[in-house]
C-alpha cells in the first residue's frame, strides 16, 4: 500500500515539475521583463528608429510600384498576407502585390509556399518587386505597429506552423522580421526546414551585433539578388506545371462532360469511385497534365 502510495506521489511530483517548467517557458515567451536590456528595451527602439527612418522610401516605393502594378493589370496595389507572428498570434503583413489577382496558392512537398522565377502566377512589375525585395517594403509599416521586428525569422502562414518540426515552433518566441539570418543566409535556395533550424539559431543568439551584422548583410545580398527563387529544379517542376494549368483558361463544359472525360481518361475505381488523389495532382506533374486533358468538352 505504501509502495503504492509513493508511487502515485511520484507521478503527482512528476507532473507538476513537467507543469512549472512548460509554466515557465510560456511566462518567458509572454513576459516582456524577460530575457537581456537588448530583447527588452533596446530592440524595439531600434525598430521605432529604423521604421520612422524608412517612411519616405515606404512612401516613394509604394507610389512608384502602386502605379506600375494598376497600369498592368488594374488590380489591388496591395496583398494583405495573413502571417503567424510572436507567441502563435496572427497578424496582417502588408506587402505589395506580385502576383495576379486570385492567384492559387502553390505548395512544395515539404510544405512550404512554392518561390520560383518561373512561377506564371507572378505579373511582370511583380516579377521585378520579387528581385529587388521591394514588396517587402510596407512591412516596415507593420514593425511601427509592432507586429514585426526589423529583424527575426520571416513569418509563415497559418498552415506551415502546423507542419513544424521538434524545437521549429521556437522561432514563434520572437517577432518576426522584415528581414532575417535565414533570409541573408540562403533564402529561399534553402530546404524549407533548413531555413526554419536557421531561425532556431537566430533565437538562440539573438543580440544586437547579430541583429547589426543581419541588417548589414541584407543589403549585399538584395544587390547580388542572392538566393531569391527556389533551386530544386526536380522538386518544384511539378509544382511549376500545376501553376501553369490553374493560370490558363478553362473551355466551358458541363458537369456531365466533366466526369464523363474524367473516367474516361482515368478509369472507374472501384464502386464507381475515381481513383484521383489531391496529393497524387500536387506531387506528381503527370497526373496534372491527365487532369486537365479530362476537363476538355466531351466529343
Amino acid at each position: 500500500m505504501r509502495g503504492r502510495l509513493g508511487a502515485i506521489v511520484g507521478v503527482c511530483a512528476g507532473a507538476i515539475a513537467a507543469a512549472s517548467a512548460v509554466g515557465a517557458l510560456v511566462d518567458q515567451v509572454r513576459n516582456p521583463t524577460s530575457g537581456t536590456f537588448y530583447e527588452r528595451f533596446g530592440k524595439r527602439a531600434c525598430d521605432i528608429a529604423v521604421g520612422l527612418a524608412a517612411l519616405p522610401v515606404v512612401g516613394a516605393v509604394t507610389a512608384a510600384c502602386g502605379a506600375a502594378i494598376r497600369a498592368e493589370d488594374g488590380g489591388p496595389v496591395f496583398y494583405n498576407a495573413p502571417r503567424v507572428g510572436k507567441g502563435g498570434s496572427e497578424f496582417t503583413m502588408y506587402k505589395l502585390r506580385s502576383m495576379k489577382v486570385d492567384a492559387p496558392d502553390l505548395v512544395m512537398d515539404d510544405g512550404s509556399t512554392y518561390n520560383g522565377a518561373d512561377d506564371p502566377r507572378m505579373t511582370r512589375v511583380g516579377a521585378f518587386m520579387r528581385k529587388t525585395s521591394l514588396d517587402e517594403i510596407p512591412q516596415f509599416l507593420n514593425v511601427l505597429k509592432g507586429d514585426m521586428s526589423v529583424v527575426g525569422p520571416r513569418p509563415d502562414l497559418k498552415r506551415e506552423t502546423e507542419l513544424y518540426q521538434g524545437e521549429e515552433a521556437r522561432k514563434l518566441t520572437v517577432k518576426p522580421g522584415v528581414t532575417g539570418y535565414a533570409a541573408v543566409y540562403g533564402r529561399n535556395s534553402l530546404p524549407w526546414h533548413d531555413r526554419l533550424a536557421l531561425d532556431v539559431y537566430y533565437v538562440d543568439h539573438l543580440s544586437f551585433a547579430l541583429d547589426a551584422k543581419v541588417f548589414a548583410r541584407t543589403f549585399a545580398t538584395v544587390f547580388a539578388q542572392e538566393g531569391i527563387y527556389v533551386e530544386d529544379a526536380e522538386e518544384a517542376a511539378p509544382v511549376v506545371e500545376a501553376a501553369q494549368v490553374a493560370a490558363k483558361p478553362m473551355p466551358a463544359t458541363t458537369p456531365s462532360d466533366m466526369l464523363a472525360n474524367v473516367k474516361a481518361a482515368l478509369g472507374d475505381g472501384e464502386d464507381g469511385e475515381l481513383p484521383l488523389d489531391g496529393d497524387d495532382l500536387r506531387s506528381e506533374g503527370g497526373n496534372v497534365a491527365r487532369l486537365r486533358q479530362c476537363l476538355q468538352p466531351a466529343g
